[in-house]
């Protein structure tokens, strides 16, 4: 290999490696020994690398020069999906499937399906699901939503927050509700327990060892949380746990956020409340919005980490475990962190009742159309 000064100059300033590191210097190096005489093995040997990879560089810059010694970016091969099929999954994924199909959401292996018998091109199901990951689409998912017909919604969320982000000074506010109807579950086979590698296993059967209700109260500015356990669901049973409750903040008022369960507004409840002589004030959710209420974030709490896997032979058991619970949860409690605002909330209302509208008023004209058919 002939080198002109230039080319040989602009090789030494390319140097800065004593090995072969993938580098330009490392390469200039290579093509430099050779112009300089040394066989191509020994030039392999010194740099411990293979006879082609010598060949390859030697090659380059004979062919292109320094630019020969540069990476070059491969572009890779064509796509075998055209763009319009990414785009026409991508839009199908965000919809619901056609009626048609008869499924409710769609799955990697029916949007493959579909695409073949529709646009008679076939994308794997394993291309589609990579494609949801690359867009953070999960169509199997799905959430649940309940518009409150309270004529008072707003006034009621607003008073309700306002407890929750500005707590009045020196007095005490509490979320209370009851979770009813917890079975007592025992399993047919006993319990297998998480061991190295496996998870925990149960068996799918069981038997019914009774029932137990719990009304609950959390205090939102400590998270604190007091329960009352019985085999029953009456005025009676709430009146117990709202003592307690009273009976642990003496001397304070207490703001009492509950719905409007039948136990909350009887009448027996009204005279408890009037002899508490306004040291204890009620405040009501708006009708169908029991998601306003913080203890509901409590009780899924203890649905998931204990009431729902646990397994129990008697309601004596059940009982005893939600109270361990409690009380380990108190030991080390901290506060429910509510950052929505009363108009945060109210918008995302209204836009979710105009969207319902918009979908009944679009639903009647199908129908119409349809019988006019």
């Amino acid at each position: 290999m002939e080198l002109s000064e230039q080319e040989r100059m602009n090789l030494l300033a390319a140097l800065n490696s004593d090995g072969y590191d993938g580098s330009v210097a490392s390469r200039a190096q290579i093509v430099l020994w050779y112009h300089e005489g040394r066989r191509k093995g020994e030039i392999a040997t010194t740099l411990t690398i293979s006879r082609p990879t010598v060949d390859k560089w030697i090659k380059r810059y004979a062919d292109h020069g320094m630019e020969g010694l540069v990476n070059r970016t491969s572009p890779g091969g064509p796509r075998q999906i055209p763009d319009r099929i990414r785009a026409q999954v991508l839009a199908l994924t965000r919809a619901t499937p056609p009626s048609a199909l008869g499924i409710s959401h769609w799955s990697s292996l029916e949007m493959s399906r579909y695409i073949k018998k529709t646009e008679g091109v076939y994308v794997s199901k394993v291309w589609v699901a990579q494609l949801w990951r690359d867009n953070g689409l999960k169509p199997w998912r799905q959430g649940t939503f309940k518009i409150s017909k309270d004529p008072d919604f707003e006034d009621k969320v607003r008073d309700v927050v306002r407890l929750y982000l500005t707590p009045p000074a020196g007095e005490v506010v509490v979320s209370v509700d009851a979770k009813t109807g917890i079975q007592a579950l025992n399993r047919t086979q006993p319990l297998l327990p998480l061991t190295f590698g496996k998870a925990e296993k149960r068996t799918h059967d069981y038997v019914r060892a009774g029932t137990i209700d719990m009304y609950a109260s959390i205090d939102i500015r400590t998270g604190k949380v007091i329960t009352s356990l019985s085999p029953t669901h009456a005025t009676p049973d709430f009146l117990r746990l709202m003592n307690k409750v009273v009976a642990a903040h003496r001397g304070k008022k207490i703001h009492v956020v509950l719905d409007n369960a039948t136990t909350h507004t009887s009448a027996d409840t009204e005279k408890w409340l009037k002899k508490q002589k306004d040291t204890v004030v009620f405040h009501f959710t708006p009708k169908g919005s029991s998601w306003v209420n913080q203890i509901e974030i409590w009780n899924g709490i203890i649905t998931r980490k204990t009431i729902r896997r646990g397994t129990h032979s008697s309601v004596k058991l059940l009982a005893a475990d939600i109270e361990e619970f409690t009380t380990n949860w108190n030991s080390d409690c901290a506060p429910i962190k509510w950052t929505a605002t009363a108009d945060e909330i109210i918008d995302k209302v209204r836009s979710i009742t105009s969207r319902v509208e918009r979908l009944a008023r679009a639903s009647e004209i199908d129908d119409v159309t349809r019988q006019a058919a």
